[in-house]
């Protein structure tokens, strides 16, 4: 089996301090307060629980890549 690593990706995201319905691709899924809601690379919206976008993502600063 073959490894890969996903490429760096940058995406806008905030944090909801209200239970909100985010309509995703795979249907209406609900972010909890504390939730981050993020806009992938698509327009496409889904929620992230905290602990995994801390392990996940970290802050892009524009003009960061060359």
């Amino acid at each position: 089996m073959n490894k890969f690593r996903k490429k760096p990706v940058v995406v806008e995201a905030y944090q909801t301090h209200e239970e909100l319905i985010i309509q995703t691709l795979e249907g209406p899924l609900k972010a909890s307060p504390g939730d981050w809601v993020i806009t992938g690379i698509n327009g496409e919206k889904y929620p992230c629980k905290p602990d995994i976008f801390q392990k996940t993502y970290e802050p892009f600063e524009a003009g960061a890549w060359c």
